[in-house]
């Protein structure tokens, strides 16, 4: 009885949003926003679009407020020196969306400079969602308060986030994850090593030991002593290293001159391709974050690993509380894979775990890896746009009482 009721509901929900501002931080939010955009036009054609983004989200019609590069600040010491600008950024939009006022608006991750915008326009009366949910469950969880007064609804890429805003009784939404959509859920490890000119017949182990300099120069040399490791074990393995760019390339070239690696221990660097790298390899070490995520819709076993500066990790580890830190645990709720932090991060016991994935079948770890892929294929920006839909419905239907 209630399925033909909904559907005919949610395009009478849809119309009544006639405007919608989004602000995106960075590249990867103008990716998420652009797709949103997109599926907000098909759920209501007559939308329009203001705000800040990227070329993406300006040619799904947004007509940016400034250049999305603006906002694109890395860095404790560069946001020190941008400062001021950003705040006459925030300043912009707030000033901008008051006079617009949009029927909703949607911060698309950046929390530091989306959230305050988000708290000024909620209080004037323009309803607000916020799109990625920040790590809000793993440290400074006393955020969720200053989230709740800023926001309408949170939109979560994953379902332990939607269930953390639930103990708050803060208003969440799991909406899948964009990688879960992208991603097939069976994928060609032949193909991959077809387009990286790989042998078909040799057996390879990934290194991915970050993107950025500091976790490339804290964890590339432990996961090469533990490639030399494994290579004593299978004389038969190699190994892939993917480098996001030139300077990545060079750091780890220098690594391995540095290490004077057995000759016999052949560390393949490859241009970017990280995706097809975790394809074409029977399992892979990693350092932690979303790539993890990745390598478990590629369904590839992994090892995670990572490490900090001594510093920081005396700092992090009173505010950080979990019981898993890499997303397939996150997500599972149980140690699927098996995580190494700070001083457990050693040659011999990220060889002992890649051992002990390659000697044996993986047969139960890929299939509940691609039971948690299925979990979060939700198709997000169809999901996202629903939800932004129903949060407006939401709160006009309770401030007009």
């Amino acid at each position: 009885m209630s399925g033909p009721a909904d559907a005919g509901a949610q395009p009478a929900i849809a119309t009544a949003v006639k405007v919608v501002a989004l602000v995106a931080g960075e590249a990867s939010g103008d990716i998420l926003g652009a797709s949103l955009m997109r599926a907000l036009k098909a759920q209501a054609a007559q939308v329009q679009f203001i705000g800040v983004g990227g070329p993406l989200m300006q040619a799904e019609g947004l007509d940016s407020l400034f250049p999305l590069d603006r906002l694109s600040v890395m860095g404790i010491v560069d946001v020190v020196k941008q400062l001021p600008d950003l705040l006459r950024a925030r300043r912009q939009v707030i000033d901008a969306m008051l006079d617009a006022q949009p029927d909703v608006f949607v911060g698309i991750d950046a929390p530091d400079f989306n959230i305050p915008i988000e708290a000024k326009l909620k209080q004037a009366g323009i309803v607000t969602v916020h799109y990625v949910s920040p790590s809000v469950w793993a440290w400074r969880q006393k955020r969720v308060f200053k989230i709740a007064k800023a926001t309408d609804n949170v939109l979560c890429l994953l379902p332990f986030e939607k269930q953390f805003y639930d103990r708050y009784n803060v208003p969440a939404t799991f909406v899948g994850h964009t990688l879960a959509d992208e991603i097939p859920l069976q994928n060609d490890a032949k193909a991959a090593r077809e387009r990286l000119g790989l042998n078909p017949d040799t057996r390879y182990i990934g290194l991915l030991p970050g993107s950025r300099r500091g976790e490339v120069a804290l964890l590339a040399p432990v996961f090469l002593a533990a490639a030399a490791e494994l290579q004593q074990r299978h004389t038969s393995l190699e190994f892939l290293l993917p480098v996001v760019n030139a300077d990545r390339r060079q750091q780890v070239q220098q690594a391995l001159a540095q290490m004077q690696l057995p000759a016999d221990v052949k560390v393949h660097l490859i241009d970017r391709q990280s995706r097809d790298v975790m394809l074409a390899s029977e399992a892979v070490l990693l350092a932690s974050g979303t790539v993890a995520l990745e390598a478990m819709l590629l369904k590839r076993p992994m090892v995670v690993a990572y490490r900090f500066g001594p510093v920081n990790y005396q700092i992090l580890r009173h505010f950080v509380k979990l019981e898993h830190f890499s997303l397939p645990n996150l997500i599972a709720g149980e140690a699927l894979v098996p995580e190494l932090l700070q001083d457990e991060v050693t040659a011999a016991a990220l060889a002992d775990h890649i051992e002990n994935f390659i000697s044996a079948p993986q047969d139960t770890l890929i299939h509940r890896f691609t039971s948690l892929h299925q979990q979060i294929q939700q198709d997000a920006a169809s999901q996202a746009a629903k939800a932004i839909f129903q949060t407006h419905a939401r709160v006009r239907a309770v401030s007009s009482i």
